[in-house]
This record gives C-alpha cells, structure tokens and sequence, in this order.
C-alpha cells in the first residue's frame, strides 16, 4: 500500500484536502482523531495529562477539555513539548495498529494520514511521501479567526506554536497550493489523486 502523509498549517485547508482525496478512494487516518481516542478518560494518556497538568483540565464528564488546555500549552513552549510526548508515543502506536490492519485488508490502498505536525514531531519517517497543503501566514491567520473565533493575538500564538509553513515547502514532497478558489484546489487534487494512483501501481509493479 502506498503510505502517504498529508500535512500543513493551521487552517491552511488540509482536513479539507483530506476529505476531497478520501472521497476518491483514498483510506484516512485522522491524527487529531486518534489524540481524541487515546485521551479518553482512563487511558494511559490520558492519566498522564491528569498527573501533568492537573484535574482542572477535565470536564464534569472527566474529557479532558482540549480547549482551556490549548489556551495554555499555545501559550508556553515548554508545556507544549510536554503535552506532545505524552500524547504522540500513544498516537503513532495506535496508528501503526491501524495500518497494519489495513496492509492485511487493503495492501494496494492509497492510504493518507493527516498528520497536523508530521514535519515538527520528526514523524516524516512514517510515511512514503509528504504532500504540503499550503496557504500564505496571514491567510492562515484570518481564517483561524474566522473558523474558531479567535482573537488576532491568539490566533498568532497558534501559529507561532507550529514550524513556519514557508519553511515546510522544501520537505514537501508534493505542495497543494489552497489560496485560490476551492475549484482551483479541486483541480489540484484531481492531479494529486492521478498521481498517487500511479505511484501505487509503480509500487506494486516494482514488489512483483
């Protein structure tokens, strides 16, 4: 199966992205999906965050309320880092269980995993090939505000938290410009979706 990682920024339209290529075919992985399942109350993660940061983080439901914990891990560096090294060890084995289950089922599906810090978290060896949804900082800015009612400041420290998406362009293996209309991204994925068809063939012809 051919494994592909599809990344971006925040708000840059990479979960729409996802969503037109698995409408193609292709089988998703929602990373941010697979945060929200190892976070469930009682899980190994989910303990660890509680012992980290505290039982004011928790819901009456006892969900960990991932915004009030957002509003202060965006906002130190240093709690961010923690966070993800509870969290990501949990995320990636569960991934691997899913595809591994997928090998056995699929193994000549196209499979994309959305991976919001695919490129920050050093999880670039995980994957095939890197597709780059990009879209300019301020752009990203404004439609943070819009999406999530966001104040400015707060939306830039949301944006200061990941890797400059400029800086994510020569990692990229394939780069969907989303700055244009939502036809001209359709266009852009229509041609991304050839080209991942024809790199599963390739595969497949080069493994006999």
């Amino acid at each position: 199966m051919l494994n592909v990682g599809l990344t971006g920024g925040i708000a840059s339209g990479k979960s729409t992205v996802a969503r037109m290529l698995a409408d193609k075919g292709a089988l998703l992985i929602d990373f941010d999906e697979l945060a929200h399942s190892v976070e469930e109350p009682d899980r190994p993660a989910w303990r660890e965050i509680l012992r980290h940061f505290g039982p004011e983080f928790l819901r009456p439901d006892r969900t960990i309320d991932r915004r009030k914990l957002g509003a202060v891990v965006f906002a130190d560096r240093g709690k961010l880092e923690l966070l993800n090294r509870l969290v990501h060890p949990a995320v990636v084995a569960e991934w691997r269980r899913r595809m591994d289950e997928i090998g056995k089922r699929r193994p000549d599906a196209i499979v994309l995993s959305d991976i919001p810090l695919l490129i920050e978290a050093g999880f670039r060896p995980l994957v095939d090939l890197v597709v780059l949804v990009h879209l300019s900082p301020e752009e990203q800015v404004s439609r943070l505000m819009k999406r999530d009612g966001y104040g400015r400041q707060e939306a830039l420290q949301r944006l200061a938290s990941q890797m400059p998406i400029d800086e994510k362009l020569p990692l990229a293996d394939i780069v969907v410009r989303n700055d244009g209309s939502p036809e001209q991204t359709g266009v852009q994925v229509e041609a991304l979706w050839e080209e991942l068809k024809q790199r599963e063939e390739l595969r497949r012809a080069a493994a006999g």
